[in-house]
Order: C-alpha cells, then sequence, then structure tokens
C-alpha cells in the first residue's frame, strides 16, 4: 500500500465555499448536531478513498469533502450518525471509486449515497424531520431540536411532546397529505415550523435545502466564478417549472402544487445548484445538457406526484445520469452527416 497523492482542486475549493453559508444556516436552524452530521459524513468519506486510492497509488481528490458535504447537507437534521457513515461510505466506494476513481464515474456519488440510504432505511430519513429554531441566537444555543424539554410557544399543542415532533410534515408531506400550504415567504427564508392543525406540526426538511436565499446565492456565486454550468441549473428549474405548469394548469391536476411551492419546496433548489453541475456525471455536450436539465426537472415533479414518497430528487437524478453518456452520443452522430454535408 502507497502514500496516495492529493490532487488539488480549485473548483471544488468554490463549492465548498458556496456550501458553506448553506452549512452555517443548518447549525443555526437546526442545532450544533448538524456539525456532527458534517464532521462524520466528511471523515467517513476521506478514509474510504484514502484507503481504496492507497491500494493502487492513486489520487485523492478535493471532490471528496464537496461529495461528503452535499450528501451530509441533504439528510434529515437528526439522522443517526450511523447511517450518515454508512451513505458517506456508499457514496464513495459504490459512486466512485468502483468506476476507477475521480472522473470516471457514471452517477453523482452524492446522489448514490443519499437514494441508498432513502431507500435502505425509509423510516429514519422520512420521520426524523423537525421544525427549525429561530430568533437569535437560534440553533446556535442548542444541540438539536430533539434534546428541548418542552415545545416552544409556538408550536405548543395540548399533550404535544417534544418527541411527537419528529415525526412532523415537511412542507411537500404536509400539503400531499393534509393539504396544508406553507407561506412562500417561510419557504424561501426557511423559517419553517408552526402547528397547522390540532395534532400536526409543520417541519422544515432536510438540512441544506430548507432555505431557498441561501441556495440562489451560492448558486449565483458558482455562475458567476465559472466553477458550476449555468445551463445546467437554468434547464432544470425550466423543467420542473414546464411540467408543473402543464399538469396543475393545463391538464387540470391540483395534486400537483401551484409553481412556486414546487420551485421552493423540497430539494429541487439544492440539487439543481449543487447536484445536477456535477461537472463529472452530466454530459458535456450544450444541447445535451439542456435535454438532461429539462428531463431531470420534469422527473423530479413526476416522482413528487405519483411516487409513495413526496421527494424525488435522488432518483430523477440517478435517472439523468443514465441517459447522460447517451444524449451526448446521440447528438454528437445527429450533428455528424450536418458537419459532412458543408465539409463537402
Amino acid at each position: 500500500m502507497k502514500k496516495p497523492v492529493y490532487l488539488k482542486q480549485k473548483n471544488m475549493i468554490k463549492v465548498l465555499q458556496a456550501l458553506s453559508p448553506v452549512a452555517l444556516l443548518g447549525i443555526y436552524f437546526f442545532g450544533w448536531r448538524v456539525l456532527a452530521l458534517l464532521a462524520v459524513s466528511l471523515l467517513a468519506g476521506f478514509i474510504t478513498e484514502w484507503y481504496m486510492e492507497s491500494l493502487k497509488n492513486g489520487k485523492i481528490s478535493y471532490a471528496v469533502f464537496v461529495t461528503t458535504t452535499i450528501f451530509a447537507l441533504s439528510l434529515p437534521p437528526t439522522t443517526p450518525l450511523w447511517i450518515a457513515a454508512v451513505g458517506s461510505v456508499i457514496a464513495v466506494l459504490f459512486g466512485k471509486e468502483v468506476f476507477g476513481g475521480f472522473g470516471k464515474n457514471i452517477f453523482n456519488p452524492a446522489v448514490v449515497g443519499r437514494a441508498f440510504v432513502y431507500v435502505s432505511f425509509p423510516a429514519e430519513m422520512t420521520g426524523r424531520f423537525v421544525p427549525v429554531f429561530t430568533g437569535f441566537p437560534g440553533g446556535f444555543a442548542h444541540w438539536s431540536f430533539t434534546t428541548l424539554k418542552s415545545l416552544p410557544a409556538a408550536l405548543a399543542i395540548p399533550g404535544k411532546a417534544v418527541a411527537d415532533a419528529v415525526t412532523a410534515a415537511t412542507p411537500m408531506w404536509s400539503r400531499r397529505d393534509f393539504g396544508f400550504t406553507t407561506d412562500w415567504l417561510h419557504l424561501f427564508l426557511g423559517n419553517i415550523g408552526t402547528s397547522f392543525n390540532q395534532d400536526k406540526i409543520l417541519a422544515a426538511g432536510s438540512i441544506g435545502e430548507v432555505s431557498a436565499v441561501a441556495i440562489v446565492i451560492a448558486g449565483i456565486y458558482l455562475i458567476i466564478t465559472k466553477t458550476a454550468n449555468w445551463k445546467l441549473t437554468v434547464s432544470t428549474l425550466i423543467g420542473a417549472a414546464g411540467l408543473t405548469l402543464f399538469l396543475r394548469y393545463v391538464l387540470g391536476i391540483d395534486a400537483v402544487p401551484p409553481l412556486h411551492f414546487s420551485l421552493l419546496s423540497g430539494a429541487l433548489l439544492y440539487g439543481a445548484v449543487f447536484m445536477v453541475t456535477d461537472p463529472v456525471s452530466a454530459p458535456k455536450v450544450p444541447l445535451s445538457q439542456w435535454i438532461y436539465g429539462i428531463f431531470i426537472g420534469a422527473m423530479l415533479v413526476f416522482f413528487r406526484y405519483r411516487s409513495i414518497f413526496a421527494g424525488g430528487l435522488g432518483f430523477a437524478l440517478l435517472l439523468g445520469n443514465m441517459i447522460a453518456p447517451s444524449l451526448d452520443l446521440w447528438i454528437k452522430r445527429f450533428k455528424a452527416p450536418k458537419k459532412q454535408a458543408v465539409a463537402s
């Protein structure tokens, strides 16, 4: 076993910089336990890549820290630490290393890890959501919402204990199952947490997806610094918006939420900025990138509408990853006859 070499990547550092305010807001909203989830995920992923690359005298990339950070921030805030470790190992080992390491993976490693824990531990992945801390200092004064001895006054319901809040409904779940629609401003800012009927509490969602404003700012930074491909982000949003408008306003399916709710709730923005833009698993041809993003955005809305789980980002992304190489191949073959005709 030889000592691996570290592969320095400036773009990966910029992605980590963009993720930093999202992580800090995660701590503010959910408490210091978010930092523990991040630490466990980063350590487990790093050790996995270090061991695998040591076996072949390969290079450890800064991308492993991006993968594990994106994965950790996609988890519910009270996810057991051991699940975060397992998912991080799966993300790096089966999403990246089995294909040969950095630059050779077909699937987005963070999505592989997230999808694995989603289907393997459904109770923990769908029943560990909590409301957010608000005011000052918010979660910076707490370890986790679940460590509170009593519910905050704004959430107080007779006979309702803190433990019950762990099984509260996120905005998507509450709308689909109970018909409650969260105010768009709360969705945009991320300060989600209230009681919406006699025995239900509104939870916020996964750590990184809660504040749309933080994700938008991060996305602008990545696009301005040319770290992320804007076509992939914009096309994903177009695909989601297009199918939402078609299903709701053309076909008249009321089960599909309004456009602003579809765009601001769940992991759509988080995925469009940090996951769809993965340069390795995404297509390389511009036209393919537009088709790829539109397909993922549309599939996400479809999964939200028809699947058992209210979310669907991971599965939509994995399907997109599957067709990405073929998209490039088809587009290149389609353009080849035209080039030959022009040349002749």
